[in-house]
C-alpha cells in the first residue's frame, strides 16, 4: 500500500473527515438533525405515524421507511426536484438499515418515515443519510414515550475506497469520483454487519484489499457511534406543543 501518498484534504488513510450532528435542528418533525461529514450536509427528519401500511394492518408491528434526495444546489450542477433511480436506492438502504436496529413489534402498528435531504454533497451522502436518520429515528421514538424503546442497537455507515492503490476511509467526492474500488459499509454497535456495497470501478480489488477495507470501516463506525452515543445521552427535549 502506497502509505505515504497525500489525501486532498491532508487526512491520514484511517481517519474521518469532522463529524457533527446538530440535534432538533427543526421544531416541526418528531425528531431531526443536522449531519455533517466535512462538507457533506444532511438534513434527517423522522415523521410519526399513527398507521401503517395496509398490508400490515392487524400484525401488531410497525414500520420504519425512509426517503432521500439531493436538493438543488447541493452540487454545482442544479440537481431537478425529483426521485430518480439512484434515490429510490438509497432510500431503500436507508430505509433496510434503520429497520435493522428496530424491534417493529415493541414499536406497535405505526409508521416512521425518515426523510433525508442533501444540502450539501461532497461524497458519503448515503451514509452521512443513515447516521444521521439514527438520531433522528431515535428521537421520534424516544418522544413516544413507549415502555421500552424500540431500537435495539445502534447504526452507522461509513464509505471506503482504494485510490491510487491505497485503501482509504470515508471519501470525499475528490476521492470517491476516481476510486478504483467504491464500498459502503452499515454496521450495528454490535459490530455486525447490515449491508456491504462494494464495487470494482476501475481495477478489481483483492481478498486482502477487501479485509482491509472491512477493518477501515469497522474502525470509522465504531468512532461514529461513540460520537451518538454522546448525542444522545440526554434525552431529547419535550415538545412543547405535545
Amino acid at each position: 500500500m502506497a502509505a505515504e501518498l497525500a489525501r486532498p484534504d491532508g487526512r491520514n488513510a484511517d481517519q474521518l473527515r469532522p463529524i457533527t450532528f446538530e440535534r432538533d435542528f427543526t421544531t416541526m418533525a418528531d425528531g431531526s438533525v443536522l449531519v455533517k461529514f466535512g462538507q457533506t450536509h444532511v438534513l434527517c427528519t423522522a415523521s410519526v405515524d399513527e398507521d401503517v401500511p395496509r398490508w400490515m394492518k392487524g400484525s401488531g408491528k410497525g414500520w420504519v421507511t425512509a426517503e432521500y434526495n439531493m436538493l438543488p444546489g447541493s452540487s454545482p450542477e442544479r440537481i431537478r426536484r425529483r426521485t430518480s433511480g439512484r434515490d429510490q436506492e438509497i432510500q431503500r438502504l436507508i430505509g433496510r438499515s434503520l429497520r435493522a436496529v428496530c424491534d417493529m413489534t415493541l414499536l406497535g402498528e405505526r409508521s416512521i418515515d425518515v426523510d433525508c435531504d442533501v444540502l450539501q454533497a461532497d461524497g458519503g451522502t448515503r451514509t452521512a443519510s443513515i447516521c444521521g436518520g439514527f438520531i433522528a429515528l431515535h428521537d421520534a421514538i424516544s418522544r413516544l414515550g413507549l415502555k421500552k424503546h424500540p431500537l435495539v442497537d445502534y447504526c452507522a455507515a461509513v464509505s471506503v475506497g482504494v485510490i491510487n492503490g491505497q485503501c482509504r476511509l470515508d471519501l470525499p467526492y475528490a476521492e470517491d469520483a476516481g476510486a478504483e474500488t467504491d464500498m459502503n459499509v452499515v454496521m450495528t454497535g454490535s459490530g455486525q454487519f447490515v449491508e456491504v456495497q462494494g464495487t470494482a470501478e476501475g481495477a478489481s480489488f483483492s481478498r486482502d484489499e477487501l479485509n482491509t477495507l472491512l477493518d477501515l470501516a469497522a474502525g470509522g463506525i465504531r468512532q461514529i457511534i461513540e460520537m451518538q452515543k454522546q448525542v444522545l445521552a440526554t434525552p431529547p427535549a419535550p415538545r412543547a406543543d405535545r
